[in-house]
């Protein structure tokens, strides 16, 4: 569904054909009794000879450093013959633009997010409340549960057990052993 789409959307930037669709599946859906001749763009475009390039190349450099160029994509840049070297110097630029900045709608994005506004400073928190904030908070208090193995003592050599609903620290971890009372 979205290479459909994308189709579409392509075609909608083409120029018509002569029965005026500009997607040959819709000839093909409605029945045009004419059948496009296909284009092929290789008649209607003069390739540059390679000795030329370097002068393409260079003119459209000039005409980018003179900002002398429409903008890329635009209606004025599309009229433009392939080989002219105001086209070549758009899309110069548009490239240089996307090396920079990147994607236009995050440059955007980010503009807005930077230029928001900022909530008060009488509203924001004190320093004071900030070195609170920023003070270490006591370890974690370990509390061996009854049924369950010990528990090992960050930073000692101890482990936490509960005997009879009291906490002990012990050098090891072998749980205490039952008594035959306890067993039955």
């Amino acid at each position: 569904m979205a290479q459909i789409q994308r189709r579409r959307e392509a075609a909608g930037r083409c120029e018509p054909l002569q029965c005026g669709h500009r997607d040959p599946i819709d000839c093909e859906t409605v029945g045009c009794p004419e059948e496009p001749e296909p284009v092929v763009i290789a008649d209607q475009v003069q390739h540059v000879p390679a000795e030329d390039a370097v002068q393409l190349w260079a003119e459209a450099r000039s005409l980018y450093f003179a900002k002398d160029f429409p903008k890329y994509a635009s209606a004025e840049w599309r009229a433009l013959h392939p080989d002219d070297p105001r086209r070549l110097a758009g899309a110069l630029d548009a490239a240089e633009m996307w090396r920079k900045y990147g994607d236009e709608e995050a440059l955007l994005q980010w503009f807005r997010d930077a230029t928001a506004p900022r909530e008060p400073l009488w509203a924001r928190r004190t320093q004071a409340e900030l070195d609170d904030l920023a003070k270490p908070k006591p370890p974690h208090q370990v509390t061996a549960t009854d049924g369950w193995p010990p528990i090992k003592v960050p930073g000692t050599e101890k482990w936490r057990h509960n005997l009879d609903g009291r906490q002990l620290d012990l050098p090891h971890n072998r749980p205490r052993s039952r008594t035959h009372l306890e067993a039955a």
